[in-house]
């Protein structure tokens, strides 16, 4: 690039410079905090499939944000990097677009591969935002504080709408453990896991007391959830990236060999009796927390349907499942999702639709990671990508996660594999701004 064109595009990234932390406030505060927290779960309006979170200004907020992301990649001198790898991805979404449009749900399908669709863009276009790490590390920093306080508030002061009750008609036996402006414990619990590796983040980027508020918050709030699963992944994931970090050799062990164990023991506990007897002697609990009888289901629709799958949102809750007059002989098919995001692509586009998602989510952040030069590979902005990568390939293990259209842990997820990207091409501009021992006001 010429002296001519770079200053061009400093001036042009400048101008943007406004808009671009606009925007990432406000996708980070309407993705974890949304227009509508505190949802009641005591109303039967819960327990009807065809009710979603979802409303008209809902929908034109997510418009909007999405119309302003993609005016500002389009614009950025950088748009080259958006969306990569584009062949991948064409050919990915054109699968799950065809395996839509031929299933029971065409209108289901092509509406959710569209959101996801729009969803990619975002977090492609999320990364180009800050003006350098130091100021990503502090929008993320102060979104996070925010998060956290209108939870806080809600344990405080609406503590009927933001802690589990016995009057809740799905499952009152969560009674007492702690929601916040999240729909449930268990994304509560996620939330806070990725909002503790944020903390990190900032506090060695940022703010080290900032950084420290959230670390302890998140882990607070965390063990009031009640997720023992994230709870428990917390600390491991911790020790996981330090090793994929530090020991290169055990990158695709830990990536591979760890993601496919763990959906093993899991998901074939339900399906292999022995291997569930086994897991059972080992004192774990081998239908993890009432999800066998949901795999099991999911694996026998699988089995009649394993090329093209049922199509995108085709599957759980529709009409067929929903309202079969107890022609199933199993409760799970009153599930919203099939709790494990790998088995739900296989469910909904077959194995190739699987094996295109593993390429993307698994394989070629393992490439990216190998190819990120030596004063970036140990950075904290490769350390935070690398933690949230982790938690969520092995989280998706016992949650439905992966091309969900407002969920936060995906949007998370994806802008982390495009960190990984942007990494490896050299392309983030790093802000050598000493870290400040001070509060929020103070940076």
């Amino acid at each position: 690039m010429s002296s001519a064109s770079y200053s061009e595009a400093r001036s042009t990234e400048s101008l943007m410079a406004p808009a671009g932390t606009f925007l990432f406030m406000a996708m980070f505060l309407f993705l974890w905090i949304s227009i509508d927290p505190f949802v009641d779960l005591t109303g039967e309006a819960i327990l009807d499939p065809s009710a979603g979170n979802s409303s008209r200004l809902n929908q034109i907020i997510s418009l909007a944000l999405f119309a302003g992301t993609l005016c500002y990649g389009v614009l950025h001198p950088m748009r080259n990097t958006i969306l990569q790898p584009r062949v991948l991805l064409a050919v990915l979404f054109t699968w799950f677009l065809l395996v839509s449009v031929i299933s029971a749900h065409p209108t289901l399908g092509i509406k959710g591969v569209v959101l996801s669709v729009m969803m990619a863009v975002n977090a492609g276009i999320y990364l180009l935002m800050p003006a350098s790490e130091r100021h990503f590390a502090k929008m993320l920093g102060i979104g996070t504080l925010i998060m956290l306080a209108v939870a806080y508030y809600g344990i405080l002061f609406k503590p009927l709408l933001a802690i589990h009750q016995a009057s809740e008609l799905r499952e009152p036996m969560n009674a007492g453990l702690w929601r916040g402006h999240f729909p449930h414990k268990n994304s509560a619990a996620a939330a806070m896991v990725i909002g503790a590796f944020f903390g990190f983040f900032v506090m060695n980027t940022w703010s080290r007391i900032a950084g420290i508020a959230i670390i302890a918050l998140c882990c607070v709030f965390l063990v009031h959830t009640g997720g023992k699963t994230s709870t428990a992944m917390l600390p491991a994931i911790l020790i996981l990236a330090w090793l994929f970090e530090h020991a290169p050799f055990l990158r695709i062990p830990i990536a591979v060999g760890g993601v496919g164990l763990f959906n093993l023991f899991a998901v074939g506990s339900a399906v292999f009796i022995p291997l569930g007897e086994f897991i059972s002697g080992l004192g774990i609990d081998a239908t993890f927390t009432n999800r066998a009888d949901i795999w099991r289901f999911a694996f026998s629709a699988l089995a009649e349907h394993p090329l093209l799958g049922y199509g995108f949102r085709a599957f759980w809750q529709t009409e067929e499942l929903v309202y079969s007059g107890g022609s199933v002989e199993t409760w799970a098919v009153a599930a919203a999702n099939g709790h494990n995001s790998y088995l739900d692509v296989a469910l909904m586009t077959g194995f190739p639709g699987l094996i295109l998602t593993l390429i993307w989510v698994i394989l070629l952040p393992l490439r990216d990671i190998s190819r990120i030069a030596p004063d970036r590979e140990h950075s904290h902005l490769t350390r935070l990508f690398i933690r949230i990568w982790l938690y969520t390939i092995f989280h998706a293990g016992l949650e439905t996660l992966f091309f969900e259209g407002g969920n936060l842990i995906w949007f998370t997820f994806m802008f982390a594999l495009y960190g990984l990207h942007l990494q490896s091409s050299a392309v983030l501009t790093v802000d050598r701004q000493p870290v400040k021992r001070s509060t929020v006001a103070h940076a």
